[in-house]
């Protein structure tokens, strides 16, 4: 599968057969490690196609490094990263960002797995609620977070770059 940048991943445009098809109980789920970046790095560039110097995967990955690491999740499948979930906890709600899972695993459940464990980890942290964004566009992205239990709120989304 080609990236829009130009680039293509051979893992995947040519899945291992140790994970095509793999139900969600085989995906393993655990903190990223340093190892990891490139495989995230190429599955975020993918799935993210956002070239504004603040949305470059390397500085998610630091950002994210330096605040609640423990919340940065990764989807292993043999030895790649084939899915991801950021979470975010600050008291009052808690987030989620970059639920990611590469193009020949998805339909798998590996996304409902990852959200399962960020879920996991903001309730065990005392978290009431989760929101999360999605751009307006990306009906598909919207219908799986219903199917989830998420749902569309009233709600007026506000930023400011600093």
């Amino acid at each position: 599968m080609p990236c829009p940048y130009g680039r293509t991943f051979a893992w995947w445009s040519s899945p291992r057969a140790d994970c095509a098809g793999m139900p969600d109980e085989n995906l393993e789920i655990r903190t990223y490690r340093e190892a990891d970046e490139a495989d995230v790095v190429a599955l975020w560039t993918d799935t993210f196609p956002d070239t504004r110097a603040w949305n470059q995967p390397q500085a998610y990955i630091r950002r994210k490094l330096s605040a609640q690491p423990e919340l940065f999740l990764v989807g292993v499948c043999g030895n790649r990263v084939v899915a991801t979930v950021l979470g975010g906890y600050d008291g009052t709600r808690g987030w989620i960002y970059h639920l990611a899972v590469a193009p020949p695993q998805r339909r798998n459940g590996f996304g409902r797995a990852m959200m399962a464990a960020a879920e996991e980890r903001l309730r065990a942290l005392g978290c009431p609620k989760i929101n999360l964004q999605v751009m307006r566009t990306n009906a598909g992205a919207v219908r799986f977070y219903e199917r989830i239990g998420y749902a569309v709120e009233d709600r007026i989304s506000m930023g400011r770059r600093l």
